[in-house]
């Protein structure tokens, strides 16, 4: 009787840590993806898209610190976005630069696969991405990837 009732209490205090332990290793995933989801964005104090864009990202569950400056073009210099792939504000997070009102889909396909790329971008303003959103109009548009020595390529085409 005594060595069942030894087993049930060990059985029991196995159980026990292992439920610790996966209580433990969740707490740590998910601090692990709340720091890899921020992201600084740069942008102009007086562009109100970008603020629709950042409120995409924050209901994407990305932690935004948001860097208001007058000084978005040299942002754009330091990290290495061209002209032609330019839009209204720059973030990085995690060594990707993100160029425009690029989905947070694809921001987070970028963190899980870790391709060899600088970054991407949605180049202009294209009615319908994400913080350019008007009533039912969604213009077709290209997220462009970017790397180190000016190479592009298409990541994803949204009709």
């Amino acid at each position: 009787m005594k060595k069942l009732v030894a087993r049930v209490v060990l059985i029991i205090c196995l159980l026990a840590s292992a439920s610790v332990y996966a209580e433990a290793k969740l707490k740590v995933k998910h601090a692990d993806s709340k720091t890899k989801k921020e992201i600084i964005v740069y942008r102009s104090p007086t562009c109100g898209c970008c603020g629709k864009w950042i409120q995409h990202l924050k209901e994407n569950d990305f932690t935004v610190v948001d860097k208001v400056t007058t000084e978005v073009q040299s942002i754009k210099d330091k990290y290495g976005v061209s002209r032609s792939l330019a839009s209204c504000h720059t973030a990085v997070i995690n060594g990707y630069v993100i160029e425009g009102h690029v989905p947070a889909e694809d921001i987070e396909t970028v963190l899980t696969l870790k391709p060899n790329i600088k970054g991407l971008s949605v180049p202009g303003m294209v009615v319908g991405s994400p913080g350019m959103e008007m009533g039912e109009r969604k213009d077709p548009y290209k997220v462009i990837s970017f790397d180190n020595h000016g190479r592009l390529g298409l990541y994803r085409n949204y009709q």
